[in-house]
């Protein structure tokens, strides 16, 4: 299991156009098979501000990810719409949903 959160941080007045640019990859995401969860998530204090809460089956699942059409849309449209780096973190899960994580 391979668990990611990346952040995003938005350009004032882009809300809105970045959420809808991301639904593609967020409606892309739910029929990929080695896709487990995969959360678009606000700042409550910075409405700009967004993190991707993503669980792949594998680092091949991802991979697989990266690879589809709608991923790579929803980058290109949400490229002019982000400020900075988009910062990922990979995590080694411990418990997922109540059950301990198996080490992939």
């Amino acid at each position: 299991m391979l668990i990611q959160l990346v952040h995003i941080q938005v350009r004032p007045g882009q809300r809105d156009a970045f959420i809808e640019a991301f639904r593609l990859n967020w409606e892309g995401a739910q029929s990929e098979p080695g896709n487990i969860r995969f959360d678009l998530l606000s700042d409550p204090e910075d409405e700009n501000s967004f993190s991707i809460y993503e669980i792949f089956e594998n680092e091949a699942a991802l991979d697989a990810h990266r690879a589809t059409e709608h991923y790579r849309r929803c980058i290109a449209l949400i490229d002019p719409l982000s400020e900075g780096r988009r910062s990922k973190r990979f995590f080694a899960p411990v418990l997922v949903e109540g059950r301990a994580a198996e080490r992939a």
